[in-house]
Order: structure tokens, then C-alpha cells, then sequence
């Protein structure tokens, strides 16, 4: 969905009950502080959420530079476009789109290479903190967790279709839980008696009966949570797939800046970063010439302390930037297919590791765990 913007400027302030995360580092690492305060260009606010983020960017940037912003949450397109907090500035424009399409986007439009694009990954607290979508075990509603509403497989739909290791996979991979079987078990055996969970209460239940034992201070269900969450929205390959066309599309020095909230997503973002980044060199032909580089790692950031005390679900929030070089992209140089394929095994691989010292409460030795769900 286009939304196009009308011609008058406005200043919009983002809603109180909201607050966005690393706002003044995520929108002050866009751009190299010797382009000065008004700063001209195309730059792209990948995850729009509340818009918090884009309407600071919309602030500091020049009179000929232009935002696209995206979001595949319906709602978040229609705070962007309706009612007092409606953004009306014509350097802005936003679509209905989810963030590994951005560069398609831009390309759509006819819009030349970026200057930089921010991606804020994960959940919004809106999301969150709003019953019916089905991201939260604080609330009983319909089990939902789809980002986009208008398309694709619910949780409770997948939960109704996966087979035990399919479920098992899920939970251990995604949400890194090493009651993952039994919880998969339960959840089937509910469903062949015909009670298959079709809410966020009874998945909670289910969750709460099966875990023997608790985190400190974390609800049984979180990890489960998160991991349906994940697959639900393909939360994982979409942050691959836009962090490739960072590469394709950011203009030398260009910024590519990344908010992510737990540790899977922050490991990919960091893996990339660090492989398009650091210089290897191949022991097997050591005087070989070094590979090209396409990035460069600029900073990690984490929370102020005081951020913390104010919001903590920023507790757990990692900013990383790079800034791309004056390498061209290609094939070659930004990895391939089988690439992709190495660097998620290795990120399953030390998911399922169990915690030292903690006892294994997985699927039992000798039992084969199948097909997990995709990347």
C-alpha cells in the first residue's frame, strides 16, 4: 500500500505511551557528523513502528532530502497517515511493505542508491501491549503474533498443521528453550484430542504445566513466545534478506544502522558486519591479495543507564553501524546462497546448546528431531 504525502510540513510528535529505543544514537548514526546538521540525500527508516524514529530524521534532514519509511503492521501505516499524528511533510512518504523489500521499494520508485537506512527489529510495545494481536501471555486473546493482519499463517495455524519436530524445532531454535520437545509434545497431544490452542492463554497454560523449571523474573512462556513469534513473521530471514541489499544500495559512506533486541537477531546483524568488515587472511595462500571490503564497522551502542531506568525493555537492546566503502557490490564479494545456509547452522547450533551446568529436558537419545521451520 503507496500513501502519498501532501505538500504542507509539519512538526509531529510521537505518542507518549510509546517510547523508541536508542532514538538520538540510532538517527545521530545515520550520517558522519562532517556532513553537518541538515544533511541532503535518500534515507530509509526501514521498521516505521510509531514513527518515532522518522519523524527525528525528518527534523535534521536538508529541504531536498527525502524519507521512505516502512511497515507491514497496518496499524503503524495508519498512525502514519491519519489523525493529529498523521506525518505530512513532503520529504516523507511511507508503504505497506515488510523491511526485507526496502531496497525493491526504492528501486520502484526510481530512487537513486541510499545515504542510510535504520532498521529497529523486533516487536513494538504497541504490538505488545495490544490484547488482540496476540503477542502477549499478559493478556487471553486470540493467537495471532502476524505482524501483517491481512496475510499469512496465524501461530494458532501453525500450531494446528506442524508436527511435533516441526514444533520442537521452532521453539528450540527461535527461542532458544530447552524444554522445546516436551512443550512440542503437549501442544500436539492437545491437538490430536481435538483441543488444538487457539489463544494466548492456553498456550500459556500449556507452556506453564510443561516447564519444571522457572528464570528468575521471565514467565515460563516467554521463550516460546518469542520463538512462534519468529517463525510466524520470518523475522530471521527477513533481517538476512535486508541487510543484503544494504550492500546493493547504500551509496559509498553510506550508513547502515541496525537496533536489535535479542541475541539471535544481534548475532546476524554482528556476523555480517564483521564478514564484510575484517580482513581474513587464507593460510592457505597467504600472500594472496586481501579480499575487497564492502563495510566498514563504525560503533556499538548500548543503552544509557538511565534509558534503562526509564524504558526497561531497552534493557536488552543492541545498536550496531557500519558505513559502506567504495567497494562495487558484487556476487562474489557479498556471499552466496550456501553462505547463508553455514552461518545459520551455526546459529542453531549454539542455540541448542544447553547452558553450563544446566540438564538437558529435550527430546529423549535415539529419537530423530526432524525438519525444523525455515530460516
Amino acid at each position: 500500500m503507496s500513501t502519498p504525502s501532501p505538500s504542507t510540513p509539519q512538526a509531529a510528535v510521537a505518542p507518549a505511551q510509546h517510547r523508541t529505543v536508542l532514538l538520538n544514537e540510532a538517527v545521530d548514526a545515520l550520517w558522519d557528523e562532517a556532513e553537518g546538521p541538515q544533511p541532503d540525500g535518500i534515507y530509509v527508516d526501514a521498521t516505521f513502528g510509531r514513527g518515532g524514529h522518522s519523524r527525528l530524521i525528518l527534523s535534521k534532514l536538508g529541504p531536498q532530502a527525502r524519507l521512505l519509511a516502512l511497515d507491514r503492521d497496518p496499524e503503524a501505516i495508519a498512525h502514519a497517515t491519519q489523525g493529529e499524528g498523521a506525518i505530512t511533510d513532503p520529504r516523507f512518504r511511507i508503504e505497506h511493505a515488510a523491511f526485507s523489500s526496502w531496497a525493491d521499494v526504492v528501486a520502484g520508485l526510481g530512487w537513486g542508491p541510499v545515504q542510510g537506512i535504520l532498521m529497529d527489529i523486533g516487536v513494538s510495545s504497541p504490538q505488545i501491549d495490544t490484547p488482540g494481536r496476540g503477542f502477549s501471555f499478559r493478556f487471553d486473546a486470540p493467537l495471532d503474533m502476524r505482524m501483517d493482519t491481512t496475510q499469512g499463517e496465524s501461530a494458532a495455524d501453525f500450531i494446528a498443521r506442524a508436527s511435533v519436530d516441526e514444533i520442537t524445532e521452532v521453539i528450540r531454535t527461535y527461542g532458544e528453550e530447552r524444554f522445546a520437545w516436551p512443550i512440542a509434545k503437549a501442544l500436539v497431544a492437545l491437538r490430536d484430542e481435538g483441543k488444538s490452542v487457539r489463544t494466548t492463554g492456553e498456550l500459556s497454560a500449556v507452556v506453564a504445566r510443561t516447564v519444571k523449571t522457572r528464570e528468575a523474573g521471565q514467565d515460563p512462556a516467554t521463550r516460546t513466545f518469542q520463538a512462534l513469534r519468529i517463525q510466524v513473521n520470518r523475522e530471521l530471514g527477513e533481517l538476512e534478506d535486508a541487510l543484503d541489499a544494504a550492500l546493493r544500495m547504500l551509496a559509498p559512506g553510506g550508513r547502515l544502522v541496525v537496533i536489535s533486541f535479542h541475541s539471535l537477531e544481534d548475532r546476524i546483524v554482528k556476523t555480517f558486519i564483521a564478514k564484510h568488515s575484517r580482513e581474513e587472511v587464507d593460510r592457505r595462500v597467504p600472500f594472496a591479495e586481501p579480499k575487497a571490503l564492502m563495510l566498514n564497522a563504525v560503533a556499538r551502542i548500548k543503552p544509557s543507564e538511565a534509558e534503562v531506568s526509564g524504558n526497561p525493555r531497552s534493557r536488552s537492546a543492541v545498536l550496531r553501524v557500519a558505513e559502506r566503502t567504495d567497494v562495487p557490490w558484487s556476487l562474489e564479494l557479498a556471499g552466496t546462497e550456501p553462505d547463508r545456509r553455514r552461518a545459520k547452522k551455526v546459529v542453531e547450533r549454539k542455540a541448542a546448546s544447553p547452558r553450563p551446568g544446566a540438564k538437558s529436558a529435550g527430546k529423549p537419545a535415539g529419537k530423530s528431531s526432524g525438519k525444523g521451520g525455515r530460516w
